[in-house]
């Protein structure tokens, strides 16, 4: 799928780096990795995805990162996408995707002790910026979105309607015990057509099984609209974070994510994704992501 997804970005953006895949055992999970980048550059940057991605779907600016600087860059299936194998789908949490995400930075921080940059997108976002917060691991967060459930203005835009992701909340504690495990197409939930503005970016992650086409249990669901991040961002003191949020976001408008970002206690800055959707493979939008990442890493020799 890498190469579909690839083909999304402008010609002039179009990485020629390819991923390495690895396997890393955490608890029961074999998780798939995607790297490039030697084990000894400088930097590292680990890169997340959201609701519908996977690694091969964001690779496409994970590479980009590996072609312009000089920076190992590591991509994690999380569990119930990509090429992850979990013992049970009916079982993933996304408690699982924050205590994997922590212990996946402190496994690159015991052998790494230069940069290391966290980057989330969409729903990656908020899990970027509390895996980095509860383990004080990380220098630097980058995120496309800061979107925290507990919010009634991010609940009404989480649904794939405006009343149904202000009352999935209630509604989804009655998903309990063997209703947990009751998996349902994600384009039921949650506004897949509005990942992207490009009609063929759309359809391609509708029908990618791997992503947007995947089945996610009730239970995932459930746990992600109560979860809250450890640390409050009135708390947050390590690092610095950079919001990119593209700005014709027709998903989870910047505002959304502006409530959170706005209460954060550490150097923050709002870096506007001009012209582009939640999904950014708009020309400008991708330069202007890339280029953020000047401002901490070295470029290519």
């Amino acid at each position: 799928m890498l190469e579909h997804y690839l083909a999304c970005l402008p010609p002039r953006w179009r990485t020629t780096t390819r991923p390495t895949s690895s396997w890393w055992r955490w608890r029961d999970h074999d998780v798939h990795v995607a790297t490039a980048g030697g084990v000894d550059a400088p930097a590292r940057v680990v890169v997340l995805h959201g609701a519908g991605g996977h690694s091969a779907a964001l690779w496409p600016y994970a590479g980009l990162l590996a072609d312009r600087y000089d920076v190992r860059v590591v991509v994690p299936d999380l569990p119930g996408y990509g090429a992850t194998r979990v013992p049970r789908r009916s079982g993933v949490r996304y408690d699982d995707w924050v205590a994997l995400v922590s212990e996946l930075l402190r496994a690159q921080r015991r052998d790494h002790d230069g940069p290391l940059v966290v980057v989330g997108a969409s729903m990656g976002g908020m899990l970027a910026y509390d895996a980095a917060t509860r383990t004080g691991l990380a220098d630097h967060v980058v995120a496309t979105c800061l979107l925290d459930p507990r919010d009634p203005v991010v609940r009404a835009h989480i649904g794939r309607w405006a009343w149904q992701g202000r009352l999935a909340r209630p509604a989804l504690r009655l998903a309990a015990g063997p209703l947990a495990a009751v998996t349902v197409p994600l384009r039921w939930l949650v506004d897949m057509p509005a990942i992207a503005n490009d009609p063929a970016l759309v359809e391609l992650v509708l029908r990618d099984r791997r992503g947007g086409g995947t089945r996610l249990p009730l239970g995932f669901l459930r746990s992600y609209l109560d979860s809250a991040p450890v640390v409050e961002p009135e708390a947050a003191t390590n690092g610095t974070l950079v919001l990119a949020h593209p700005t014709d976001d027709r998903w989870t408008p910047v505002e959304a994510s502006l409530r959170f970002f706005r209460r954060l206690a550490v150097e923050a800055e709002h870096v506007p994704l001009e012209g582009a959707g939640h999904f950014p493979v708009e020309e400008r939008a991708v330069g202007q992501l890339v280029d953020v990442f000047a401002r901490w890493l070295r470029p290519r020799p």
